[in-house]
């Protein structure tokens, strides 16, 4: 596994994530208190010990940028380990990337440069554990060419995802990109499709090969699902790897095949949400396994005032670093670092990202807050709809965005 390269995807617009997406790329979007979206796929790569690793970056990507150099950036000549981020550079010509597939076409020289054996080509915007070596050793076990990652997915959601069928030796035998109606489904179990994560692991040669005749066709859209896999699978030696049979050191039983597409506002809330349940299906809390990122120097969190009407104190939520809970009520939410939350203030079933403050008497339910917001002493965000729609995006379920700097009366 010493040659194998990894090129990360991390140029996403993440259009149904705005505001958050406004000025970041998806990636690079906070989650979970300390991290980013990004750390996860990063995290899974460093914890299989692969260390060869290019993060692809395109739209608004300086917070990424700034996070991995950060957080990310080691490199050791004498093994040859790295992660370096890897702006739209142009080699191909004055245009952005294409489509998934472009964008790896556009940055051929760093796999010639390279030279692996195979190349994994992931997605940098999902929420999962995962073991690429277990992967690695099915692409190889079977001598494949390409080896796709997949999961069960319910059927209403077979429009979000490609869809695969496969043989009883797991080959793929069929695909079909983001299917309108009647999706194939899963052979005994008709409320389930197998749907593409997004994740590749390709032999070097066919790869490039298949890259140059992409660029080459006038016609093509450039991405995986729509133009690589259609391509290759009927030559008989594309396999999917179950990802629901991924085994992680310390997880637990509920934890296995867990695998979050933080897509929209709502699924960003309810994967929070989910976080600071007594019984996650997401432990940020496994050593064994850690999700690792930068955080910056700073104290523990204090909570501070204790009388009967004025006592700090948070219950079923996470709290980052240097955050100061003053006389105020934390409730089932995530709070970032270097948050100031001011007496007697109420906040629930929210998330709070790092920067914040919250003034005295105010209340705030069922939110996603960015950084650096200050919310007014005695205002209200959650509790008249009406009102905060004036200002604010309100998604499907009701769940309040307050963008990036904003200012809350």
């Amino acid at each position: 596994m010493s040659n194998v390269l990894t090129m990360i995807l991390a140029g996403g617009e993440g259009s149904r994530l705005k505001p958050l997406t406004a000025v970041r790329t998806k990636p690079a979007v906070p989650f979970g208190g300390n991290y980013r979206i990004i750390d996860f796929v990063l995290s899974n790569f460093v914890n299989s010990g692969l260390l060869k690793i290019f993060v692809l970056t395109q739209f608004k990507s300086h917070s990424l940028m700034q996070h991995l150099r950060e957080g990310w950036r080691f490199s050791s000549g004498i093994v040859k380990q790295f992660i370096d981020p890897v702006p739209a550079q142009m080699r191909t010509g004055k245009k952005w990337y294409e489509g998934t597939a472009d964008a790896i076409f556009q940055n051929i020289n760093l796999i010639d440069d390279e030279d692996p054996d195979q190349v994994c080509i992931f997605g940098g915007d999902h929420i999962y554990r995962m073991d690429i070596r277990q992967m690695l050793k099915f692409h190889s076990k079977r001598q494949a060419v390409l080896t796709v990652a997949a999961i069960p997915v319910p059927v209403k959601d077979a429009h979000l995802f490609g869809i695969i069928e496969v043989d009883e030796e797991w080959r793929m035998v069929s695909f079909e990109e983001k299917p309108k109606r009647n999706p194939k489904t899963i052979p005994g179990n008709s409320d389930f499709v197998l749907a593409s994560m997004g994740n590749y692991i390709f032999e070097r040669t066919p790869l490039v090969k298949e890259l140059k005749r992409d660029a080459a066709d006038k016609k093509s859209s450039h991405d995986f699902g729509n133009d690589i896999l259609p391509r290759m699978f009927p030559d008989g030696k594309v396999f999917v790897y179950d990802f629901s049979q991924n085994n992680i050191p310390g997880a637990e039983e509920e934890e296995k095949g867990y695998w979050k597409d933080v897509g929209t506002l709502d699924t960003f809330w309810e994967a929070n949400m989910d976080l600071v349940g007594l019984h996650p299906h997401f432990n940020l809390y496994n050593k064994k396994w850690p999700v690792l990122t930068y955080i910056p120097p700073l104290p523990p969190a204090k909570f501070v005032h204790f009388s009967d009407s004025r006592t700090g104190h948070a219950i079923n939520s996470m709290i980052g670093s240097g955050t100061i809970i003053s006389g105020a009520l934390v409730e089932n939410s995530i709070v970032g670092y270097s948050v100031r939350i001011h007496s007697f203030a109420h906040v629930e079933h929210s998330v709070i990202m790092n920067n914040v403050e919250i003034g005295r008497e105010a209340k705030i339910r069922k939110a996603i807050i960015d950084k650096h917001v200050r919310i007014a002493p005695g205002a209200n965000v959650g509790y008249d709809l009406d009102t905060d729609r004036k200002k604010f995006q309100i998604t499907e379920n009701g769940i309040v965005v307050i963008p990036k700097g904003a200012k809350v009366a």
